[in-house]
């Protein structure tokens, strides 16, 4: 019994041991990753301008540049080694257009991180704000879907089994360039059931796929596949620069199917009008429902890229609605921005209003580029009207302390007070 008590004692105390030990390293775990995640992957300075950091890092940071580190380093006059002290605060400043590398090393021994930094130019924009509706057309045909259907002798069959992809981008029937849904069926209708040859874009992959039609019951060639070409909706325009480039959205136009991002071949912006609001409320997104007259004299712009940091090209200042009162501002980056007090401009009646929020929350390097500022809307007035961010808000500029910092991305769903915002630097580098 003794021996068994003994035993019983030394394992509690070898149980209590690990405990304490895997205790230990969580908390070490948590305090390292804490470190890693308040130094950014890439860090953008402005040409010309005194850009200061604060890490509250206990590492050190080596970088090749030309540079001032004011209050430590002279001026550089050729690329040499350059040496940081990131538990302190450092000042950068360069006027050279170019990206340099830094070495992060815990404690100056433990390499944690590899940092870009990117000398960009000093930008002026204007924050839009105004509503926008968005029509994009495809690559070719985006297969949304694959199926079966009853063949002419009542069998079940599926011609794209195992073929094509939900994703796939089919640019070419037997080398003939498809440039719509229409006309892509007509091309398979007019095959009937021969063999033909498929010229697919399938992620960055570029791919001839050969598949045999069937005919269904009405005699009709099928491939056995939903596809889109087109779509449609309505956002917020982010920003105009002096040359009539627009970022928008602050996110990506994906397929509703696929959750994959939608390659372009076209798109328009075209002025709208916001005709209702949907609420929000915990646990159900709200909605603006805008009027877009989809006709040439309505179109405002075009747009030329869809990127996972919003969709950009060229727009007609001249044709926006309510643009004459609209002036320009300096873009923020992420050393400028803070938690506290900041506004949102957006329409969701008549006029462009700017609206209290928070920022609660400001993450530097996080995975999402879309999720990099955390807010909450404060402004009882938005709230009457909204209960807070709903869809259409997407692209929605942030500002604060005067300076255009990021755009409204996301809502959560069990809080609709409270959303996402991205950095406008990242909306920039498109």
């Amino acid at each position: 019994m003794r021996e068994r008590a003994k035993l019983r004692r030394q394992l509690k105390r070898w149980i209590l041991y690990w405990g304490i030990i895997a205790s230990a390293l969580m908390i070490i775990g948590i305090i390292l990753y804490t470190w890693w995640a308040q130094i950014p992957g890439m860090i953008r300075i402005k040409a010309g301008v005194d850009e200061t950091f604060d890490f509250h890092v206990p590492a050190s940071g080596e970088v090749y540049l030309e540079a001032v580190e004011v209050g430590e380093f002279d001026h550089l006059s050729k690329p040499e080694k350059l040496k940081l002290d990131l538990g302190k605060k450092i000042t950068l400043k360069s006027d050279t257009l170019q990206t340099y590398q830094m070495s992060v090393k815990l404690f100056g021994i433990m390499p944690i991180k590899q940092v870009s930094i990117q000398v960009i130019e000093d930008r002026m924009v204007i924050p839009a704000g105004v509503p926008i509706g968005i029509y994009v057309e495809t690559k070719g045909v985006l297969v949304v879907g694959i199926g079966e259907f009853k063949s002419g002798d009542g069998l079940a069959c599926a011609p794209s089994k195992y073929i094509l992809k939900p994703g796939d981008y089919i640019l070419k029937v037997n080398d003939v360039i498809v440039e719509g849904k229409k006309q892509f069926m007509d091309l398979i209708e007019e095959n009937g059931e021969k063999e033909l040859m498929l010229t697919v874009e399938r992620g960055e992959e570029l791919m001839r796929l050969q598949v045999t039609p069937r005919e269904n019951r009405n005699g009709e060639a099928k491939l056995g596949i939903w596809v889109r070409d087109n779509a449609q909706g309505i956002g917020t325009l982010t920003f105009i620069d002096e040359a009539g480039n627009f970022g928008a959205l602050g996110h990506g136009i994906n397929d509703v199917d696929t959750s994959t991002l939608m390659e372009l071949e076209e798109g328009l912006l075209y002025n709208t009008n916001i005709i209702s609001v949907k609420k929000g409320s915990n646990g159900s997104p709200g909605e603006l429902t805008g009027m877009i007259s989809y006709s040439e004299r309505n179109v405002i712009g075009t747009i030329s890229d869809n990127t996972s940091a919003g969709i950009f090209g060229l727009c007609d200042t001249s044709r926006i609605n309510s643009l004459e009162d609209m002036l320009m501002i300096p873009i923020g980056l992420k050393q400028d921005i803070h938690p506290g007090n900041a506004q949102v401009i957006c329409t969701v009646g008549d006029s462009r209003e700017y609206y209290d929020i928070e920022i609660t929350e400001v993450r530097l390097d996080h995975d999402n580029v879309n999720r990099g500022i955390v807010i909450k809307i404060t402004d009882d007035e938005l709230l009457s009207l909204t209960g807070g961010i709903v869809q259409g808000m997407s692209g929605s500029p942030i500002i604060q302390d005067g300076k255009l910092i990021g755009a409204v991305t996301h809502v959560l769903v069990q809080d609709s007070t409270k959303g996402y915002g991205i950095f406008i630097e990242n909306m920039l580098e498109h």
